[in-house]
């Protein structure tokens, strides 16, 4: 992977939406939105006019510059993140909405590779909470560099987030159908293979919905990520897995009661990996990745929960051991 190429199409995706900005009244994100587009068809889209000709042709003198056929995936990825992190900043994006950090996604996709047996060759997976998609573009490509065909869906309510997921997933030349819905309304989704999420923290205002599920609050609102969790575990296939990002105190809680339940009925709790307290501010914000199995098929209880506090990403001879722990565990237990 080449860090100069990442660098030369960030710097190009940022001059464009610079250009846009100065001539449109659109936010970062709208602009960068708009430059994904064009770069898809190789030229600016002008044809409300609203642009000056000298921008036009400036535009795609940028544009002619890019050759994404030349440039692997995660390079476009990367690139295209960079330009999602500028616009977070200067949008003022709410923590909700904010990107999954790449070393989450990583250690994401390195626990789902070691799950899944090794003979797989094709996997169909749902992202519930795509926002932007830089979660499941980085599991994507890692996939598809262990050649395993990656049959992918995305949904997310956010508009804009998702417009960024339909061309960032364009540019990396990834096959990924997207619906704009509310997670939690029935999904025309077939069972897939794996469900992950990024889940957002906080209560779900649609009680008369949430009502329809067993982890619904028994009185005032429900936690949207007890909710989508549920959801997500009836659009698995018997034996599918689970991967979410979720709070550290996600079983401590008064609430905790109906999820536990839940998912004892419907799942085998295969890991708790709590994730490095550097990344968070408070013990709080902290969060970890939860590993569920769907009952059915040949999934089975692990013999011993993979619980563990994943190290310092920085701190390489720590990560060694960890990635050694999970190998003996999946030896023992899988």
């Amino acid at each position: 992977m080449s860090q100069k190429e990442i660098e030369s199409l960030y710097t190009k995706l940022n001059t464009s939406v610079q250009l846009l900005q100065q001539e449109i009244d659109v936010s970062y994100l709208e602009a960068l939105l708009e430059t994904g587009e064009n770069l898809l068809e190789g030229k600016t889209d002008n044809s409300e006019e609203t642009l000056a000709i000298e921008t036009v042709n400036r535009l795609n003198f940028l544009y002619q510059d890019v050759s994404l056929q030349d440039m692997e995936p995660e390079e476009i990825r990367k690139a295209f993140q960079l330009a999602l992190l500028k616009g977070a900043k200067a949008d003022q994006l709410q923590a909700n909405h904010q990107m999954t950090p790449d070393a989450i996604g990583f250690i994401m996709s390195y626990l789902l590779e070691k799950i899944i047996p090794e003979e797989t060759t094709e996997l169909r997976v749902l992202d519930v909470a795509v926002g932007t998609a830089n979660l499941l573009s980085t599991i994507y490509n890692s996939l598809m560099l262990k050649k395993i065909k990656v049959d992918a869906e995305g949904v997310d309510i956010d508009d804009l987030l998702l417009s960024l997921a339909a061309v960032g997933t364009a540019l990396q030349r990834q096959t990924v159908r997207l619906t704009h819905q509310d997670v939690l309304q029935d999904l025309l989704i077939d069972p897939v293979d794996v469900v992950m999420g990024d889940l957002p923290v906080g209560y779900y205002p649609v009680d008369d919905r949430a009502k329809r599920f067993k982890t619904a609050a028994k009185e005032g609102h429900s936690y949207a990520h007890h909710l989508m969790i549920e959801q997500s575990i009836g659009y698995l296939k018997e034996g599918g897995l689970g991967v979410f990002l979720v709070p550290s105190q996600l079983f401590e809680t008064e609430e905790a009661s109906a999820l536990t339940k839940f998912i004892q009925e419907s799942s085998y709790l295969q890991g708790m990996l709590h994730l490095p307290k550097e990344l968070f501010k408070t013990e709080h914000s902290r969060k970890s990745i939860l590993l569920i199995q769907k009952k059915g098929a040949t999934a089975k209880q692990a013999k011993q929960v993979l619980l563990a506090e994943i190290p310092d990403f920085k701190n390489q001879q720590a990560m060694l051991h960890f990635m050694n722990e999970v190998d003996t565990w999946k030896k023992e237990n899988i």
